[in-house]
């Protein structure tokens, strides 16, 4: 990191990221940073003497010789743990995250977050970087805006603990069929973890039929009012009967009364998943895209 920086941006560790700047920045972009903004709450919450792995783009704090010292100013932000989310990044935002996912070299899952930052940072590494599983360059960002045409489905319920068993082979058949292998490819132990705390946080809807989960859905990230669904699946023999539709407004009805704002995001070729929302109530606000490996 340079000793004078001026007023050029740079990009700055974890620990350096300004306090109270993060929360503003991420309350300016509620839905699309709802990840980010989760995970930040839950180290902040843990008590961790670590910060939580968000690099910030900055400008100011250090003045010139002879020049009096700005206040530094947060422009931007990226998760980088597992997976890298960019939260709000310009174009010299873009760059630096990018220098930096360069320079430490560490394996990641995915990149995810809004297209342009998203593309951006993936297009600056793209040929210094393993190559991608797959690149989804367009999935609409859909938020619940009400009106929608069809009665929520009786069935629809929160997952018992006791269910687990009933529940990891529902939610790995949709991870297979989203992501495109197997969730156990890294053994079991953290995705079964991670299955069983959407459980008991009462995250997690299904309907079940002779014991089999036939629908299901989980709120995958949440903070503050807003909310992001994921996990949707219909069980292969249920499919085509009409069970998408009113499950999701049974699930919209009973997420909103912790989180009144309901957003999920889908890939754009996934045309009944699409009209299936739209009949729900969901209304495109923005535009994500996710590179896997």
């Amino acid at each position: 990191m340079r000793l004078f920086a001026g007023t050029a941006p740079r990009l700055v560790p974890p620990h350096a990221v300004p306090d109270g700047a993060l929360e503003h920045l991420l309350a300016a972009t509620p839905v699309s940073s709802v990840f980010v903004a989760e995970n930040v709450g839950r180290y902040r919450a843990a008590g961790s003497r670590r910060a939580a792995p968000v690099v910030g783009i900055t400008s100011g704090g250090r003045g010139l010789p002879g020049r009096r010292t700005e206040a530094v100013k947060l422009h931007g932000a990226c998760w980088v743990g597992t997976n890298v989310v960019p939260v709000s990044l310009d174009d010299d935002g873009i760059r630096l995250v990018a220098d930096h996912l360069l320079v430490t070299r560490t394996p990641r899952s995915s990149f995810f977050g809004p297209q342009r930052e998203v593309l951006g940072v993936w297009d600056s590494l793209k040929d210094r970087w393993p190559q991608p599983f797959a690149v989804r360059d367009d999935q609409p960002l859909l938020v619940f805006e009400g009106n929608g045409e069809v009665t929520p489905h009786p069935e629809v319920r929160y997952a018992e603990p006791a269910e687990i068993a009933e529940v990891l082979p529902a939610s790995a058949a949709m991870f297979q069929e989203e992501v495109g292998y197997s969730p156990y490819v890294e053994g079991d132990n953290g995705y079964v973890r991670r299955v069983s705390r959407l459980i008991q946080d009462r995250r997690t809807f299904v309907v079940m039929r002779d014991g089999r989960v036939v629908f299901k859905a989980d709120v995958g990230a949440a903070a503050g009012e807003v909310c992001q669904i994921q996990g949707v699946w219909v069980a292969p023999a249920f499919r085509g009967q009409g069970l998408a539709a009113p499950c999701m407004a049974a699930v919209v009805e009973r997420v909103q009364q912790r989180w009144p704002t309901v957003s999920l995001y889908v890939n754009s070729y996934n045309l009944p998943a699409l009209r299936t929302y739209r009949r729900v109530g969901f209304r495109q606000a923005g535009t994500f895209a996710t590179v896997l490996f």
